[in-house]
């Protein structure tokens, strides 16, 4: 099994704070973005993950070359759903035909600007990704799997980098060929939205590692997204489990088992992000630093 990235500290970053969003096009200064960039370089990260090739990227990956850090990045597209998903989490789909063929322009258009981006910037842009969770049953994104082959074709074919798929541990065991074309295996595993304890959290963790380790013996397998919330309140998560305390925890000990076997694991996330719910969803909360960039635990 080849490697690819290196064993270091990794994080999933998105730097939006009060008034700003992805969904409307506001983003970050280049100071605000400098400020966080600097706070996860002196806490030891050297990965950064983010989302979509946008101006925030452009933004980190010009303020980690002026700054000279040792950090570089993971850009991924975040597509727009090419299909109607009746089971989705947000509610039955009813996107028109035209509006399914204008998001499948925006999809073709995020990856020439990714591809664009990863060439211009191979000092610091280490992988690409062709998507994030857009396979499950209850996705609001979703995508076919024949187009996410294509995307990684397309990616394989035109940057150097490496590329990857950033998906939940129980899709992947329907993305075998899928798989098998990419670099490396980015999963995601949350054992608080699967309803575990703290005391059984790291045990899920390193179940999922494991069993994908089995499924894609040649790849290198990485957590993408693993996380635990500090606040907020959703149906699906038993509220008692929802704490600073219990974040600290699990971070601790996720790290170590990390460190012991030099796996890399994304953290999710760096910051709060209340963009995200206009209520006090528990999606705004899985920050190790409040919006106020505030760290919540030491």
């Amino acid at each position: 099994m080849k490697e690819i990235l290196k064993y270091a500290k990794a994080i999933c970053y998105s730097g939006y704070r009060k008034g700003q969003s992805p969904k409307t096009g506001i983003c970050p200064s280049y100071e605000q973005i400098k400020e966080d960039i600097q706070i996860l370089n002196q806490e030891g990260y050297r990965y950064i993950r983010m989302y979509d090739p946008n101006q925030h990227a452009e933004y980190v990956i010009s303020a980690i070359r002026e700054l000279k850090l040792t950090m570089t990045c993971m850009i991924g597209i975040d597509p727009k759903p090419e299909r109607n998903n009746p089971n989705s989490s947000s509610g039955t789909q009813n996107f028109s035909n035209e509006e399914l063929e204008n998001n499948k322009k925006h999809n073709e258009n995020e990856l020439k600007k990714l591809i664009k981006l990863a060439n211009e910037n191979e000092d610091v842009l280490q992988a690409v990704s062709i998507g994030n969770e857009n396979t499950p049953s209850w996705g609001t994104e979703i995508v076919p799997v024949e187009r996410l082959m294509y995307f990684a074709q397309t990616l394989k074919a035109s940057v150097k980098q490496a590329v990857t798929y950033n998906e939940g541990y129980l899709e992947w065991k329907e993305l075998k060929e899928l798989g098998n074309m990419l670099d490396i295996i980015s999963i995601h595993s949350y054992p608080l939205w699967a309803g575990k304890t703290i005391n059984e959290a790291l045990d899920f963790n390193k179940r999922h590692y494991d069993d994908m380790k089995a499924f894609f013996p040649d790849k290198q397998i990485i957590f993408t997204e693993a996380g635990w919330a500090t606040g907020g309140t959703s149906s699906k998560i038993d509220s008692k489990n929802i704490s600073v305390e219990n974040q600290k925890r699990y971070i601790t000990e996720l790290n170590k088992y990390l460190d012991d076997n030099k796996i890399v694991a994304f953290i999710f996330e760096a910051f709060d992000e209340y963009w995200k719910s206009d209520d006090d969803g528990v999606e705004r909360h899985w920050g190790l630093y409040d919006e106020d960039r505030k760290r919540k635990w030491q």
